[in-house]
């Protein structure tokens, strides 16, 4: 007889934890498996990681998942190891075979091609990716071995950096950074470099390092996580505003925060800004975010006054009982 399955009491987790994603995982494998860990009620990620690459996967809790979107449009940076003179069905290492070709390029070769990659460039998305066509993502039809139409999307590659580099031997290659705009499909990037030195290539390595400012240094991993107590834990779980690190901030004072969180406009001296962080001052609190234009303060996504409440009760510094008397 099995025994009954234990329950997880769930509970509101508001915060980011920067995971660095394993191998393997899908990005929404390990969100599920964090949410778990943590007990938490509601949860998402910022963008899919595939389970061939590994490096930066912040996870939005409760109030942050409002602002999970940031991190979407974010430029990203990412290490990556293009195996030179082999193409492949995916453009990358878990794809068939599909042409081998002698690797003949020279250094020189190598860099003017990369120059050329340099800003802005168009590409077109690959078969075996999350994009949908007619409701249906592209690599669904690539797996019922179908090819259809795909647009070229812009994209800016704003640094394209050669780590290392082996053109002769038995397994050619280039160790690359890359930083770019949101929306850049690395293989791609590897598969059409390898086409401009007339020899192909496919992605061996994936790993993001950065992603809106968050680097890879700050992140904990999964085996790890799960190791620790649930207390230690909840110390890797950053405040929601970690997301909002580029944001300009302003606080308000108890009266106008409370107007500003009912989705009222405030009048202040504040220059023209388009993306605001607004604090309450006592209690120090993330009320939510905005816009300064004219010198009005406009409301543009806002945290609950119930948010507000369990984010300040969980805080170790909590002013608990301060809360109602300002909102």
């Amino acid at each position: 007889m099995n025994a009954p399955r234990t329950r997880v009491q769930r509970r509101p987790v508001h915060g980011v934890l920067l995971l660095d994603k394993p191998l393997g995982w899908s990005s929404n494998d390990v969100l599920q498996k964090v949410k778990w860990l943590l007990r938490a009620e509601k949860a998402g990620h910022t963008g899919t990681l595939d389970p061939l690459a590994s490096g930066v996967l912040p996870l939005c809790f409760g109030a942050a998942t409002k602002f999970s979107q940031l991190q979407l449009e974010a430029d990203k940076t990412y290490e990556t190891i293009v195996r030179l003179g082999v193409t492949t069905s995916t453009a990358d290492a878990e794809g068939e075979v599909l042409r081998t070709r002698p690797v003949q390029c020279t250094l020189g070769q190598v860099v003017e091609v990369l120059d050329r990659f340099m800003g802005p460039i168009a590409q077109v998305p690959p078969m075996h990716s999350a994009l949908k066509k007619d409701g249906k993502a592209l690599y669904e039809y690539a797996r019922e071995g179908r090819t259809v139409e795909r647009e070229a999307r812009n994209v800016v590659i704003h640094e394209l950096e050669m780590l290392d580099v082996r053109l002769e031997g038995d397994e050619p290659f280039l160790h690359l950074k890359v930083q770019c705009s949101k929306g850049t499909y690395i293989r791609t990037l590897g598969e059409d470099i390898g086409e401009a030195l007339g020899c192909g290539g496919h992605l061996r390595m994936l790993r993001r390092v950065d992603t809106g400012g968050i680097h890879v240094d700050r992140c904990v991993g999964l085996a790890d996580l799960e190791a620790m107590t649930e207390e230690e834990r909840m110390q890797h779980v950053h405040p929601v505003e970690t997301l909002l690190n580029k944001h300009t901030t302003v606080t308000l004072d108890g009266e106008n925060a409370g107007r500003f969180l009912s989705g009222m406009r405030r009048r202040g001296s504040w220059p023209d800004a388009a993306a605001v962080a607004v604090f309450g001052e006592q209690p120090r609190a993330l009320l939510g975010v905005g816009h300064v234009t004219g010198g009005e303060l406009v409301p543009d996504r806002l945290l609950s006054p119930i948010e507000i409440q369990q984010i300040l009760e969980s805080s170790p510094r909590a002013e608990r009982g301060t809360l109602e008397t300002t909102l």
